[in-house]
């Protein structure tokens, strides 16, 4: 009947998921902000490969994913190269570059007539 024997029962980690998911239910969404600090280069192929399935490919990359045990996970595996920060709202490519973008340094008031 069943195919191996993992489908039994639940385990620890199937009732904590489901735990989780009622709480951040509640609670409204968070997010895990990811940026790549240092390089993966010349590290083992395990590591690079875990920064290649969080999307992070070039370093000052930043990418958001939602608060769950599995991220959590992967960014333990990479928690020397990487700065980690939970936010309310993941920010679009677009916001992010808004807010990097430097204050020019002077502000027209009312434009000259032509």
């Amino acid at each position: 009947m069943y195919p191996c024997r993992a489908h039994r029962f639940k385990g620890p980690a199937e009732t904590l998921g489901t735990l989780y998911a009622s709480i951040t239910g509640l609670l409204g969404m968070a997010f895990f902000k990811i940026t790549l600090m240092r390089s993966a280069i010349g590290l083992p192929e395990k590591t690079r490969g875990v920064l290649h399935a969080l999307g992070l490919r070039k370093r000052m990359r930043t990418v958001y994913y939602p608060v769950s045990p599995e991220v959590a996970g992967q960014v333990m595996k990479v928690k020397e190269l990487v700065a980690v920060s939970e936010v309310d709202e993941a920010l679009t490519k677009a916001e992010q570059h808004q807010m990097r973008k430097p204050d020019p340094g002077y502000y027209i008031e009312k434009a000259m007539p032509r």
